[in-house]
């Protein structure tokens, strides 16, 4: 499937890139899903299932599973933003930012901040018109860094685990 081309330079973080996630990458990604209390214990290291939904996400456009790769090529960090057109706002794009996870290596080096200005460009690249995500409400570090960034509490987020 052919997708728009992302602009892949991190600013102000020289040798660290993003790029669509491929299949082979997906042993890593999910090593990142799993470096962190709560990932440990809700992810599963089997590939099947992470490799259906990978090949949905890829297939669809309207997703993107994005990485980003140190000057080895190795998976530092991931995300998937996903585009949500809806007739509130005025018939508004929303971007979702789900799944984001940096190795703990690189956090609090700023790697984070940057690759969320890019996912930022990327979305208004794409004509959203506001960014939305949640975070576990256990994640307090995430949710004051998220903070940082401008994002506020505006709405109650609800899920129903089916």
């Amino acid at each position: 499937m052919t997708h728009a081309g992302l602009h892949s330079s991190l600013v102000d973080v020289p040798g660290l890139r993003v790029e669509r996630a491929t299949r082979e990458q997906l042993p890593q990604i999910v090593a990142l899903l799993t470096d962190d209390p709560l990932g440990r214990d809700r992810e599963v290291t089997a590939l099947g299932a992470y490799a259906e939904a990978f090949a949905a996400i890829d297939a669809d456009p309207a997703h993107l599973l994005a990485v980003l790769l140190d000057e080895s090529d190795a998976v530092v960090g991931t995300m998937q933003l996903s585009f949500i057109p809806g007739l509130s706002r005025g018939g508004a794009l929303r971007a979702q930012i789900e799944s984001v996870r940096v190795s703990s290596a690189l956090r609090g080096s700023g790697v984070g901040r940057a690759f969320f200005g890019w996912a930022l460009d990327e979305a208004r690249l794409r004509g959203a018109a506001l960014v939305q995500l949640t975070s576990d409400l256990q994640r307090g570090d995430a949710i004051r860094f998220y903070e940082s960034l401008g994002f506020v509490h505006s709405h109650a987020g609800m899920k129903l685990i089916l």
